[in-house]
């Protein structure tokens, strides 16, 4: 590959691992050990692990007079090419990953750290809680009922104002108002709002006061736009400065709901979700004025309850917009939760035809997004399942060619969070 086409090809699609197998490995060598200033030319050749060992030293001697200033010419090009290339996944963070704080050191807050600190593209810089010491908030993220203990890297107290994660230092506030949370100074381009508190526009714009270039809402929003990876993510603009990644149960309905009505058409159709606790609901009976009987005992009740979920779907695909609405049963178990959708179709589609359907979208655009299984699951078998909606085929059932059931599994904790990074990773490259 000469010059030329290697600039117009780092230009196109073809990703950097690709583009640099192109390259002769003395070229990469010479950039390697010549171009030390480069530094995350450095990276990226030791981060796709280009055989520099197997280049003869004979062909490396011989090549260095030839080839070197070859070797210069296009890694310069494609250091100017990076940066100004913004369709390149790497064009605004190429010296650095997507740095995020979290505010809210709570279920999702420390699930969403937890998937942060398992990725190499993102790094968690500094995490906000007013309510809990950083002492408590060491115990409470290295150990989790339902998602186990934390083995990846030591988790260590530096002092009151820092955690330690092997070697990477995590800066900790406890600050209540977030326009007074320096999240500039820590280094976080991006804020996780997810104390539940501040889900509008205006409130969680205080963090912009603080530093922070972007804010993702985890939960639903009354007015801030809603994305669900995988459905309507390609709408997000850079100018959109808060966004919310709506709920776990519209992150699993709204991907099975796009790929019915794609194929089928939705008519009308109605939602339960078998909803999982969660630390809003009470261990033992107790005062809940608003929602009487969200008040009852979480562990011994099956506990029927409004959701906006349904709804919501029709925000992120609007041509489901004041066709679909549902309810919720809290039950008591600890974490996953399923989906019944119950649609009328346009189209005239056996259970097959709809199984079909799904599965080719789960093994294609919506791979690691939508899952399909036929087998006898339940819901323990989900636990620490990534994906955001899981299709159960052998749960489903049809009463004609036109109405059809539809069952969906989600880890509606681990699931949720590792969207939440999917999103801020989309929105750092648009």
């Amino acid at each position: 590959m000469d010059l030329f086409h290697f600039s117009t090809a780092f230009n196109s699609s073809y990703s950097i691992p690709f583009l640099i197998h192109q390259l002769p490995p003395e070229c990469l060598y010479n950039a390697f050990h010549v171009q030390t200033k480069l530094s995350k030319w450095s990276t990226y050749v030791s981060q796709y692990e280009v055989d520099l060992i197997n280049i003869e030293h004979q062909i490396i001697k011989k090549s260095f007079h030839t080839k070197l200033s070859h070797s210069l010419t296009i890694f310069f090009t494609l250091d100017l090419a990076l940066s100004f290339s913004s369709s390149s996944p790497i064009s605004e963070m190429a010296d650095k990953k997507i740095r995020i704080g979290i505010n809210g050191f709570g279920r999702i807050g420390r699930l969403v750290a937890r998937v942060i600190l398992q990725r190499n593209d993102v790094e968690l810089v500094a995490v906000n809680d007013p309510f809990i010491t950083t002492e408590y908030m060491t115990y409470m993220f290295k150990y989790d009922s339902v998602h186990g203990q934390w083995k990846h890297n030591e988790l260590k107290l530096k002092d009151e104002k820092t955690l330690l994660f092997g070697e990477k230092p995590v800066t900790v506030f406890g600050i209540r108002n977030p326009e007074d949370i320096p999240w500039g100074e820590a280094g976080a381009d991006f804020v996780v709002e997810s104390t539940g508190v501040f889900t509008d526009k205006d409130k969680a714009a205080a963090h912009l006061k603080g530093g922070a270039k972007k804010v993702v809402i985890s939960a639903p929003s009354k007015d801030a736009p809603m994305f669900v990876v995988g459905v309507n993510e390609h709408e997000y603009k850079s100018d959109l400065n808060i966004v919310s990644n709506a709920s776990c149960t519209t992150n699993c309905l709204a991907p099975l709901a796009k790929v019915i009505n794609d194929r089928f058409g939705i008519v009308e159709g109605l939602m339960t979700t078998v909803h999982s606790i969660t630390a809003t609901q009470k261990t033992v009976d107790g005062p809940s004025m608003k929602d009487w009987r969200g008040g009852r005992a979480a562990s011994f009740n099956i506990i029927p309850s409004s959701t906006g979920a349904a709804k919501a779907v029709g925000k992120v695909l609007p041509q489901l917009n004041g066709k679909l609405t549902g309810m919720s049963f809290r039950v008591p178990t600890v974490d996953v939760s399923v989906v019944d959708l119950t649609v009328r179709l346009e189209k005239a589609a056996t259970y097959d035809d709809i199984k079909k359907a799904i599965k080719e979208e789960s093994e294609g655009k919506l791979k690691g997004i939508l899952g399909y299984t036929e087998d006898d699951v339940v819901s323990t078998d989900f636990v620490g399942d990534s994906r955001s909606s899981i299709f159960d085929a052998k749960a489903g059932i049809a009463l004609s060619d036109n109405f059809v059931k539809l069952v969906s599994w989600y880890d509606n904790e681990w699931g949720y969070s590792t969207r939440v990074v999917d999103l801020i990773i989309h929105m750092s490259k648009a």
